[in-house]
């Protein structure tokens, strides 16, 4: 055997990069004696030939895109900078949770659509919530008057949480709830009603959105301002990193932010900033990374624009697990691995031909799953419309499960891994996202960017874009500025009546005529007491949950010491 030396290891290295610069180099003049060949071929001039987000694409990708060095597929799954997906098997060890997100009318309502579904093999709950309980007021409340049940079901307080889920085990099913503003007021009611289930909380499994970053940025379902909303979610952190250490504390989000215009580099830029903002303000707690990072969550927009849709979450994975170990020094590598759901992008779809629908979330499902979620959404068709039918929502469920079982998708990990183009978008993504981390840097940080404004400009400006190349027709929607016909057949949608209000006000009213007051001020007083002494308000506002106080009662508490949020003008 010949004895390793050093320098003649490190002249065959020189060699080896010597020798691919020189094929780079020949590629490259075979690329552009290529392309002078085909310069007088005829073009469409009816598209830009740019993705969604406004990248230009080439006519063709090669390792001369991907430069000297560059290992095309970088690491194997389950391998650090996880690249190639979070876990060695992926799918084939266990698929994606297949989740729809559904809830309309009252708690009762809902409970029975979630047995529907779970009857048809979903292996997951998402909680859509009513406007009123997104804003943390209950459905008596003047404020909530005409809202309730309208847009999600309507949650306010335990016994309502209660009738969510009656009849499904909470340590058995994991849940997903939408919700941001009083996200900590519904987790403590989910905790209380699993304790009345005779649950252990131990085992609860499960998401609460939680990010408030983005809801500034983008959805603007807010209460509270940023810091005190900050501390309330680092609060979370602290408390279910004990108490429920399977549950999700957060789940960071850039789908709202896409669906508010954002490009794909912003959707990924954007909300990377959004979680190493969240880091930073647990570190500062005092908290060791590894002991909450592990239970961070991201929530991804998959769009039309299926390519860079996947390129996307590859992306993200490496830029995460390479900023946790490198910058913050995590050293469990779960706090390393970018755990994340992924929602078809509801912006895509269009009122015009509703069913056309059906073929747009077929497309984004399948770009979800080749970027490697770990759970999965798919839109019903007609959700522009209305809240989906059993109908619609069937389809959506079916969509997911013929990908899982039909096509053979999900035997392979990362199957576009190695792909030039793929790689060049991976890549290119990573570089745009970089610029963005260092423009928000510039503006002195997330919440700088947020007082200031600039997040909500950079994503106006983007839809702008979108918007007006839309107008001109130089991005076609297919059957709404192309392919239109002039009669469209009705489509059957689901009619939210007022029945759902009416029955919530005399719930709350006997709610209120049955509870023990003086054991609900006592509870609301410690809360009051937490918040303004600086406390970690969860075991009070769990203490208050039991206790039957309602969700507005909570948040009024927490208002008077916390104080508002209040937009400043920004256009």
């Amino acid at each position: 055997m010949t004895p390793w030396n050093p320098d003649r290891a490190e002249r065959e290295l020189v060699e080896r990069v010597q020798d691919q610069e020189k094929e780079l180099e020949r590629l490259r003049a075979e690329v552009a004696a290529w392309r002078a060949a085909m310069s007088g071929m005829p073009v469409r001039a009816d598209v830009d030939f740019t993705s969604i987000s406004g990248r230009g694409t080439e006519p063709v990708y090669t390792p001369a895109d991907l430069g000297v060095g560059h290992h095309a597929t970088e690491g194997l799954p389950g391998e650090y900078p996880y690249l190639r997906g979070i876990h060695p098997t992926m799918y084939r060890g266990k698929l994606w949770t297949m989740r729809q997100f559904a809830g309309f009318g009252t708690a009762k309502d809902t409970n029975a659509r979630y047995k529907f579904l779970l009857a048809r093999g979903q292996t997951g709950l998402s909680v859509a919530f009513d406007f009123p309980t997104l804003m943390g007021y209950d459905s008596d409340h003047p404020r909530s008057e005409g809202e309730v049940g309208k847009c999600g079901v309507a949650i306010s307080c335990l016994r309502d949480m209660q009738d969510l889920f009656d009849g499904i085990p909470l340590d058995k099913v994991s849940t997903s709830m939408t919700i941001n503003g009083p996200a900590a007021m519904l987790f403590c009611f989910y905790v209380a009603a699993a304790e009345r289930q005779g649950v252990d909380i131990a085992k609860l499994q499960g998401t609460i959105q939680n990010d408030m970053l983005k809801e500034y940025m983008a959805q603007h379902a807010w209460i509270f301002p940023v810091e005190p909303a900050l501390k309330v979610i680092v609060d979370l952190f602290e408390w279910a990193s004990t108490h429920t250490p399977r549950w999700n504390t957060i789940s960071i989000s850039g789908y709202h932010i896409r669906e508010a215009g954002a490009t794909a580099a912003q959707e990924l830029a954007f909300t990377l900033a959004n979680g190493f903002s969240y880091v930073e303000h647990g570190l500062a707690r005092g908290l060791d990374i590894d002991s909450f990072a592990p239970r961070l969550s991201f929530f991804w927009d998959v769009h039309n624009d299926f390519f860079e849709e996947i390129a996307k979450m590859r992306a993200a994975r490496r830029i995460w697990a390479r900023t946790l170990r490198e910058k913050y020094g995590a050293k469990n590598p779960r706090s390393w691995q970018m755990r994340f759901h992924c929602q078809t992008a509801g912006v895509s779809l269009t009122a015009q031909q509703p069913y056309n629908n059906v073929v747009r979330v077929a497309y984004q499902a399948l770009a979800a799953v080749l970027g490697g979620t770990q759970s999965l959404h798919t839109n019903a068709f007609d959700e522009t419309l209305a809240l989906p039918t059993e109908d619609s929502v069937r389809i959506a469920l079916r969509t997911q499960q013929i990908l899982a079982y039909e096509t053979g998708v999900p035997n392979v990990a990362d199957p576009l891994g190695g792909s030039y183009y793929v790689e060049a978008l991976t890549d290119g993504l990573e570089r745009e996202a970089a610029g963005l981390f260092a423009e928000i840097e510039a503006q002195g940080g997330v919440v700088e960017a947020i007082e200031k404004g600039w997040f909500q400009r950079q994503i106006a400006e983007s839809a702008m874009r979108f918007q007006g190349e839309v107008e001109r027709k130089r991005r076609v929607v297919v059957g709404l500025n192309e392919f239109v016909e002039e009669a469209e057949a009705p489509v059957e949608i689901l009619r939210i009546g007022d029945e759902a209000e009416r029955a919530q006000r005399e719930r709350m009213a006997a709610l209120r005529a049955t509870r023990d007051a003086a054991v609900l001020e006592a509870r609301l007083a410690t809360l009051r007491a937490a918040a303004a002494e600086d406390r970690n308000v969860v075991p009070a506002m769990l203490d208050c949950a039991r206790a039957d106080a309602t969700l507005f009662e909570i948040r009024h508490v927490l208002e008077e010491v916390y104080g508002t949020y209040r937009e400043p003008v920004f256009f």
